[in-house]
């Protein structure tokens, strides 16, 4: 039985996580009444007890909680420690991933638009089809619930606008582990999107022919590369291209579908579709915590 504490159980992606490891037989949630929740004492003891904590918390609340942790097991859902020295990147679908996590005592779960980013590019720098220095362009859209709750407010009151671009100084924080992990040295640009809709993100890869690595420049090579990289996993599988994709169309589930876009010979756009509290957030969490406990990968989640 492992001992699972949660740290920030009442957010939007503690409680998905709570929710779905409630009846699980193999693990105990610690909790604190809610007038405690705060309480660093009653934190610190909670840490103590633990096997694994997931901190589903601000980023500098979350630096504070990981020295509070002590030699505690962590998982941080946060921005803060992505690409910090002594925290394993937490998304299973990278190389050699899934043997680190599964050893690891810090793991920074990966962003929910990294997830689709990071999906799509990886397996292409890998193959040398994108080069590292490629001027890479990621737009996309998610749900509002990814603002945390005073966007959630704003939309469920009414006073948000239907959609909207944010992020427009290129700043976006999920930039440097894209970086990071997409194989990239050159910073993409990114564009990303709110819609009035709670749930589900599409994230999108636009890349011209020209600027690829050699040999046949079209939609079939890129596709291929993908689902070498992906065969066999769990979660991840490459759709056919569609005239129309539903950014809503995974929620609920951990599973993230890419297909790749284009007219065939110079512009193409891969596409990942995922539900952002649950392959990029949630569910990419408890997905690590079943490696780190020695669960089956797939456990409590919907394939």
């Amino acid at each position: 039985m492992t001992k699972v504490f949660i740290d920030g159980e009442a957010g939007t992606t503690g409680l998905r996580i709570r929710d779905r490891l409630a009846d699980r037989g193999d693990i105990t949630l610690i909790r604190l009444e809610e007038d405690r929740r705060k309480d660093d004492g009653a934190r610190a003891e909670a840490y103590g007890q633990a096997d694994v904590a997931i901190l589903c918390l601000p980023d500098d609340a979350a630096i504070q909680a990981a020295a509070m942790a002590g030699p505690t097991r962590l998982i941080d859902a946060s921005t803060a420690h992505r690409v910090k020295e002594g925290w394993v990147y937490g998304m299973p679908e990278l190389p050699g991933a899934r043997n680190a996590i599964r050893d690891a005592v810090r793991v920074a779960n990966v962003g929910c638009y990294a997830t689709g980013s990071i999906a799509m590019l990886r397996p292409l720098t890998d193959a040398g089809i994108v080069p590292a220095t490629a001027p890479v362009t990621l737009t996309g859209v998610s749900g509002y619930s990814g603002g945390g709750k005073s966007l959630i407010a704003e939309f469920e009151a009414g006073t948000a606008p239907a959609c909207f671009l944010y992020a427009l100084g290129q700043s976006h924080k999920h930039l440097a582990e894209i970086v990071e992990y997409g194989g990239l040295t050159r910073t993409p640009a990114f564009q990303p999107m709110v819609g009035n809709f709670r749930q589900g993100m599409a994230v999108q890869l636009h890349l011209h022919a020209d600027m690829l690595g050699g040999g046949v420049p079209g939609a079939q090579r890129l596709e291929a590369a993908l689902r070498e990289f992906y065969a066999g996993d769990p979660f991840v599988r490459v759709a056919m291209a569609q005239d129309r994709v539903d950014p809503q169309r995974l929620n609920g589930t951990n599973r993230m579908e890419l297909s790749v876009h284009g007219n065939g010979y110079d512009r193409i756009t891969v596409v990942a579709v995922l539900d952002n509290l649950g392959k990029g957030a949630s569910g990419t969490a408890i997905q690590n915590l079943n490696l780190m406990i020695g669960a089956d990968e797939t456990e409590g989640l919907i394939a």
